[in-house]
């Protein structure tokens, strides 16, 4: 199986079984379907009801990681408790604490 994670602003390779987009503020994605959008939150530039009309299975809300790791995880919440169709994801090592 092929998975592969991108920032979207280039076209996928075809055959790739797994395709998660991780779209970043002030870049052009072309790549607007897959498998799995990953917001990082909070993002100054990136509006998360704009993306819900691209042609995703799952989106995803990710705390930025940030010197206010508490603020962005609040952020991260809020915004999945706010728009139903994005859940919370979590880098489990950076909740336990780890590089």
């Amino acid at each position: 199986r092929v998975a592969a994670e991108s920032n979207g602003t280039l076209p996928a390779t075809p055959g790739i079984d797994w395709l998660c987009i991780s779209p970043k503020a002030g870049t052009d994605v072309v790549q607007r379907r897959g498998d799995e959008l990953k917001l990082v939150w909070p993002q100054d530039g990136i509006e998360p009801a704009e993306l819900e009309a691209w042609d995703f299975r799952h989106f995803l809300v990710q705390p930025m990681d940030c010197a206010e790791r508490q603020a962005g995880t609040d952020a991260a919440v809020s915004r999945a408790r706010e728009r139903p169709k994005w859940r919370l994801s979590l880098q489990a090592h950076k909740v336990a604490g780890l590089p």
